[in-house]
């Protein structure tokens, strides 16, 4: 008889609900993980309200953390029992995706069109991580050990909203004397504030109505912070650049006003570099675009996976460079999970980020 796990599966939309599961077979190339910590995202939230659709009976989460309990017979370079993360985009490591370079979309390109998210697959097209036990696909690639010096609680941003809201100061192309501004600092808006500092800005503007978050985004690295109930954010931007403009402004939340705030405070010849996740159509004002000439930049970014990346993140962390451990500001056991997406999809009690433990 196979051994049973509980797991928080969705069951239909406005419900994930605890279920047992059998714990996964492992295959060749895989690991399976006995998960110490996980977290909620909102993208889980997204699949509770139904906006994202997944398989009913998928298990929901994409930011383990954990302890090797079995690996696949083909996977070499790890030991059973260590400490290891695994990225919420999990890339094979030798699809066309990979191979050209844009591991987070492998996956993408199907022979029925193009699938949005590309590599990410926990919580979304294989059984996750807000359970027991979750199975890495293609162990060699993803799996990366933790420093026995780090807790749970310091690389649990690391396999989504760490590498995304980096990203988002990377693709940016941000540069050291770079004034950026970033809309919406929820935890991965807040990690591209701390990103961007990382990446050499010297003033950075962020924008939130909630005084919690903008405080945050002080300890973090902000310069100046914008409340938008109370100034409008574009006028403010301006007035503290003295007219010029932003190097990079970052979308963080994925709303129409947000993105077209962004494109509105950009120098010519800037970037708006963005991470949200859009429900609707996106309209690009002929003014705000200077009518196509102004030199502009748009890029999207997808969560970088893969160990490499992991390590990397973990490096920053071990260094002393950044730390996020704030951001957890809830925590909760797998057996209290539904009540944890209460609190989280309602954002009461100044919650960013919810540790849930097994």
């Amino acid at each position: 008889m196979a051994k049973m796990m509980l797991a928080a599966a969705f069951v239909e939309p406005g419900r994930i609900a605890l279920r047992e599961k059998p714990v996964p077979e492992v295959g060749p190339q895989d690991a399976l993980l006995r998960i110490t910590t996980t977290t909620i995202c909102g993208t889980d939230v997204h699949i509770l309200k139904g906006e994202y659709p997944v398989e009913a009976g998928l298990t929901i989460g994409h930011e383990p953390v954990g302890i090797i309990e079995r690996l696949g017979s083909g996977v070499q370079g790890y030991r059973e029992g260590q400490r290891a993360i695994a990225g919420a985009i999990t890339p094979s490591g030798w699809s066309n995706a990979c191979l050209c370079g844009c591991a987070s979309q492998d996956g993408a390109g199907t022979k029925h069109g193009w699938k949005a998210m590309g590599g990410w697959r926990f919580g979304n097209t294989i059984d996750g991580c807000q359970a027991e036990y979750v199975l890495v696909p293609d162990a060699m690639t993803n799996l990366a050990p933790v420093p026995d010096t780090l807790t749970d609680e310091q690389v649990l941003m690391c396999p989504d909203i760490m590498s995304t809201g980096f990203s988002g100061a990377e693709s940016g192309g941000v540069r050291l004397g770079d004034t950026v501004a970033i809309f919406a600092q929820g935890p991965i808006g807040l990690c591209a504030t701390a990103g961007a500092r990382l990446m050499g800005a010297t003033t950075i503007i962020v924008v939130d109505g909630i005084a919690g978050r903008l405080a945050m985004a002080k300890r973090l690295g902000a310069d100046h912070t914008v409340d938008f109930s109370a100034v409008d954010p574009v006028e403010e931007i301006m007035r503290l650049t003295d007219g010029r403009g932003c190097d990079v402004a970052i979308e963080a939340l994925g709303t129409q006003t947000t993105f077209e705030a962004c494109l509105r405070v950009l120098r010519p010849g800037g970037t708006l570099s963005s991470l949200g996740v859009y429900s609707t159509d996106l309209r690009i004002p002929h003014g705000a675009f200077a009518a196509g000439l102004g030199d502009n930049r748009i890029v999207t970014t997808l969560c970088p996976g893969g160990k490499e990346r992991m390590r990397r993140l973990m490096e920053t962390i071990a260094a002393g460079r950044t730390d996020l451990t704030a951001l957890v500001t809830h925590r909760f056991p797998l057996a209290r999970i539904e009540e944890a997406y209460d609190l989280f999809s309602h954002q009461r009690d100044g919650v960013m980020k919810v540790a849930i433990t097994p």
